[in-house]
């Protein structure tokens, strides 16, 4: 049985009150409780506070570039297809220098899950501000405010994800929850994560989310596989945030495509170096 003490990692050293506590708490929570153990994942990050993550919890880590968690991520998936992949950026890493890998990732429904830690700013540089800063945020970069902001959630509906949902770290049980349904679900997973900085953003708190935040349901009669509908939450900010599952499908994943892995996984192949020697010799 896996339990919480097998995901103790190192202390973390992110700032008292910031919302990483809140994404660390429920990735662990959701990998119990999927009974997915250590060995089975495979946290592959960036750069940024959101890349310190795997450090402090327990699996398979690569560090990655900032705003190259996606490459690494999609390889390891393609080449070991038992292993639960997550990759974990921040909203600079992700939709900034990843931006590019972002959207291939979506539209090619590459079979791994995306959590990206949005804090609106850029929070290990000092604060600077981000691709999802509000229009008009001032920092030190943007001294007469930031201009329009991407919207990460109508982004990647477009784009083709199969699942897209946004949480909130302040509620870690439901973000937790909509963990696991990213994690479980067949193709590319982007889980934004609504999470403050008590350092450098001052407007986007705890307090300004949980005025604002509200969940969709089944109860609430939402129905995340309606497209224009999801379309329609994801432009919603403001005064009214929709947490939850935004919109899901269930479509075939890239790795379905792919002749080579016909015949089973690449990690379980044996490397015939003779092939290789003979492929290299090509270029000689």
């Amino acid at each position: 049985m896996v339990t919480l003490s097998d995901y103790a990692g190192l202390q973390p050293t992110w700032c008292p009150g910031c919302g990483n506590f809140g994404i660390l708490k429920a990735l662990n929570k959701a990998l119990v409780e999927l009974e997915i153990e250590p060995h089975r994942v495979l946290l592959v990050s960036g750069i940024g506070q959101a890349g310190k993550l795997p450090h402090y919890t327990r699996g398979n880590v690569f560090n990655s570039l900032h705003g190259r968690s996606v490459p690494p991520a999609i390889g390891a998936k393609i080449a070991n297809p038992d292993l639960a992949v997550i990759a974990i950026s921040g909203d600079g890493d992700g939709y900034g220098e990843g931006g590019n890998h972002f959207i291939h990732a979506a539209r090619r429904n590459h079979d791994i899950t995306y959590l990206v830690h949005n804090n609106q700013v850029y929070g290990l540089t000092k604060g600077q501000a981000s691709p999802t800063s509000d229009t008009g945020f001032v920092t030190k970069t943007t001294p007469f405010g930031a201009a329009n902001p991407i919207n990460p959630i109508s982004l990647a509906i477009v784009s083709g994800a199969s699942f897209v949902g946004r949480g909130f770290a302040g509620d870690s049980e439901h973000l937790s929850d909509l963990m696991k349904s990213g994690i479980t679900h067949r193709g590319f997973s982007l889980i934004d994560i609504l999470q403050p900085c008590v350092s450098f953003n001052h407007k986007n708190t705890f307090q300004w989310y949980r005025e604002r935040v509200y969940k969709l349901g089944n109860e609430s009669g939402y129905d995340p596989s309606n497209k224009q509908a999801a379309l329609g939450k994801a432009l919603e900010w403001g005064d009214s945030i929709p947490i939850g599952i935004i919109y899901r499908e269930e479509l075939s994943v890239y790795e379905n495509q792919l002749p080579a892995l016909h015949r089973g996984p690449l990690v379980t192949r044996e490397i015939d170096t003779k092939r290789a020697e003979s492929l290299l010799a090509e270029f000689i």
